[in-house]
């Protein structure tokens, strides 16, 4: 042939045509569909609806499709069951009601329901599907068997399926997942190996059902169908912000023993949120297959910026732990950690996406129920005219936006909405133009401001992913490799909030701006205070004792709060367990601490109720010291002498003074005491990390021996520094804020009814160290923990 071109298009049209029959001739043979747990709840509401629905168009197109409904229920009880479930089946608003009767009772007698227990069960099963395709004179195409029951039964039923209930040569299997596919990495590796050892990667189907939702099956086609549009505005320098938002307004009650397990991230976050994310964020596929949308959400995976604890907000509606207690019969003294709202910020780390926020939000017991994801565009207009006179598709100052509105809020219904001000959409197929009541605002503008598409015919998540696991399309599933990039990047921002308090919220519109938070740089924080609170105790006279330690945040990290004898009993604690840690994983434990009143009651609980302390195995730093000689009464290691190391045995060369007194002279300059502290520091202290330090806090906002209008010691690469305080004795010595900043923990202890007004105007300050050196104290990857005792955080 003269022509290679077009000898090409000739062999891609063939392939093309030759792939389509190949296609087409998959399911041209018997189509079994097995819904294991056919009696349960999630199959009595959604699945034998989609099932009904897949029967309704396969039907029309002549292909043959039988149905099993399957469980651990007697035969006749199963019957039953289902007679009642067909019952409430529905059909489309245009199929006339004869119509529909009639399609009802062909659907029933394609259906049957069997007893799985045992292997001689599947293989009854199996049995009987050969018999009824040997009956109808077809050949097998394949058998979906759909997992509508726990997780902890996927291994038995899967073992079950791979010996005895597999289809011949030549025919496929897909099996289906429903989540939670895995608590944290590690247990979602080990589901994925259990299943892998049964099933070939192409064979799974794990279903979000978020993915068959209508508006958010939209977002690819609607990146692909506008794409001239799309592709200059797509990215970093136009796109302002992404917010990915599901809320709902029921709470958790009667799902606390689900929910207690799981929370709002492993909820919703995790999987919804995420699978969404991709879609938004993924690059357009040149070809548009399976595969390669699915290589292209892998490549987002591997994208995303690592959280960190200041990535995210949670809270927790306040009735939550009592339905826990109630539910789970927890005793009285019971408060749940786990987290009912979350606001989590996710950053994407390449060229399209660099620097733009993502921001995902859900929670339970909110104002509204609605799901959307909103496309923010930047806007560098600025308009002559007053507001009066912008016109929606004129004026370049309105905002410009894309919204896929998954479902209810006041639209009620899924949506695509697009700012006439940016770009006409291509009409969507099977959409059409949407209106809404008179003086519907949304997002900021009427909805006349918006190009506005609903579906022409709404229809259940369920039926279009029951439809598209039929045809194979597995780009609308979860495979292994992006299930398990998911939780990679998911299990160290939950393992980080494990033990936190979320803060607590009353529920629906009484939350008010409680839970509104913002962002800045890598950080979310919640935009309003936490609202001061005491926790009573069970008594109904209230006495000190009578209030519990409180968890709850100051200055957006945890802060334990008491009475000064539970406080001190809590740092002690929390302190003997930081080294246990560290002398288990590496050998030793470097504890650094401050001087002063406040540390001396920690002391002396250290000394006299904490003798599984690993002692000989912990080295003592002081954070500062006034330039005195050591058995001064006013050195701060006296102190520690005087009421701590007199009373435990820690080895002398583990004990690390500073050298404030040197050649019979205090803190001279030329003795480089500050240098030779830095030094042993550096020699014994893997990269200069201790793993607590303990700080405290003077009214006047100084933290060790930095002190305000002093920058030394504040930023810099000195890690000891000598510094001027305005109290006698004026010269000190100090660990510098960078190195504080290293450690792994600092706890600060802030205690008396005289810190009350440092610490409320702590509070509201942000990062000043110059006049607040306290406000600098924020570990670069370590945590911050406050305890302070009621009399300075409530006065």
């Amino acid at each position: 042939m003269r022509h290679p071109g077009l000898r090409n298009m000739l062999t891609a049209a063939m392939c093309v045509a030759l792939l389509g029959c190949l296609q087409a001739q998959e399911l041209r043979g018997h189509v079994s569909v097995v819904l294991l747990g056919a009696t349960g709840d999630l199959a009595k509401k959604y699945l034998w609806q989609g099932l009904f629905q897949l029967h309704l168009d396969e039907a029309g197109e002549g292909r043959s499709v039988s149905f099993h409904g399957a469980a651990l229920t007697d035969p006749k009880q199963g019957q039953e069951v289902l007679a009642k479930v067909f019952e409430s089946l529905s059909c489309p608003k245009d199929v006339a009601p004869g119509r529909c009767a009639a399609l009802k009772d062909q659907f029933q007698r394609l259906s049957q329901y069997h007893q799985l227990k045992t292997v001689e069960d599947y293989l009854s099963l199996s049995r009987d599907i050969e018999a009824l395709v040997q009956h109808e004179g077809l050949r097998e195409a394949g058998r979906i068997f759909y997992f509508s029951v726990p997780p902890f039964a996927y291994a038995d039923i899967a073992r079950s399926i791979n010996s005895s209930c597999r289809p011949g040569p030549g025919a496929w299997l897909r099996v289906v997942l429903e989540k939670p596919f895995g608590h944290d990495s590690l247990s979602a590796q080990q589901l994925a190996a259990e299943l892998g050892s049964f099933f070939q990667e192409e064979e799974m189907y794990r279903v979000d059902h978020y993915l068959g939702k209508q508006a958010v099956a939209q977002i690819l086609p609607f990146r692909d169908q506008n794409r001239k549009a799309l592709d200059g505005l797509w990215n970093r320098h136009h796109v302002e912000r992404v917010e990915i938002v599901l809320k709902e307004t029921v709470d958790a009650e009667g799902r606390t023993s689900f929910y207690e397990k799981y929370g709002v991230i492993r909820d919703v976050l995790q999987n919804h949120l995420t699978e969404i994310l991709t879609l938004v964020a993924m690059e357009l596929p040149h070809v548009n297959s399976s595969a390669a949308v699915l290589q292209r959400k892998l490549q987002v995976f591997q994208a995303l910026r690592g959280l960190r604890r200041a990535s995210a907000v949670v809270g927790q509606y306040q009735a939550y732990s009592a339905q826990v207690r109630r539910e789970l019969h927890k005793p009285d003294a019971f408060r749940s950690l786990t987290p009912t709202f979350a606001g989590i910020l996710v950053h994407v780390d390449n060229l399209r996406w660099e620097g733009v926020p993502f921001v995902l939000m859900s929670g339970k017991a909110l104002d509204e129920r609605v799901g959307y994801v909103r496309v923010l565009f930047k806007n560098r207009a600025c308009c002559a005219q007053s507001e009066q006179h912008w016109l929606g598709e004129q004026s370049r100052c309105l905002p410009r936006q894309v919204i896929f509105h998954i479902g209810h809020g006041e639209l009620g219904s899924p949506a695509l909405l697009v700012s006439r001000n940016l770009f006409r959409p291509a009409l969507p197929s099977g959409w059409q133009e949407a209106e809404g009541p008179p003086g519907l605002r949304l997002f900021g503008g009427p909805l006349s401001d918006y190009y506005a598409y609903r579906p022409v015919r709404e229809q259940d998540a369920y039926s279009l992913l029951v439809s598209r696991i039929f045809h194979g399309r597995r780009d609308s599933f979860i495979t292994t490799e992006n299930l398990l990039a998911s939780w990679a990047f998911w299990t160290p921002l939950l393992d980080s909030l494990a033990h936190e308090a979320p803060r607590p919220y009353p529920g629906g519109a009484e939350n008010g701006h409680l839970l509104d938070f913002e962002f800045s740089g890598n950080q979310l924080a919640f935009s309003v205070p936490q609202p001061e609170q005491l926790v009573p105790g069970p008594a109904s006279a209230l006495t000190p004792s009578d209030f519990q330690l409180l968890r709850t945040k100051y200055r957006d990290s945890p802060l334990v709060t008491a009475w000064p004898e539970e406080l001190i009993e809590k740092l002690a604690s929390d302190i003997e367990a930081a080294a246990v840690k560290a002398v288990r994983h590496f050998g030793r434990f470097h504890l650094a601490l401050s001087g002063g009143s406040s540390p001396v009651a920690l002391f002396q609980e250290l000394a006299t109720g904490h003798y599984s302390f690993p002692w000989a195995h912990t080295h003592l730093w002081l954070v500062d010291e006034r330039c005195v000689p050591l058995w001064d009464p006013e050195s701060n290691f006296q102190g520690l002498q005087t009421h701590l190391l007199q009373h435990v045995r820690v080895p002398y060369y583990n004990i690390h003074p500073m050298p404030v007194h040197q050649h019979q002279r205090l803190c001279a300059e030329e003795d480089r005491g500050a240098q030779v502290y830095a030094e042993e520091i550096s020699a014994l202290v893997t990269n200069s990390s201790f793993d607590l330090v303990l700080l405290g806090m003077g009214t006047d906002g100084h933290t060790a021996s930095l002190f305000p209008q002093s920058p030394t010691g504040l930023d810099g690469k000195q890690l000891v520094v000598l510094t001027e305080s305005p109290a006698r004795p004026h010269h000190r010595m100090s660990l510098s804020l960078p190195l504080i900043n290293r450690a792994r923990k600092v706890a600060v202890l802030v205690m008396g009814r005289m810190k009350r007004e440092i610490t409320l105007l702590v509070s509201r300050v942000g990062h000043e160290p110059k006049k607040w050196p306290i406000s600098g104290v924020l570990p670069d990857s370590g945590q911050l923990v406050w305890y302070m005792d009621y009399e300075a955080f409530l006065g």
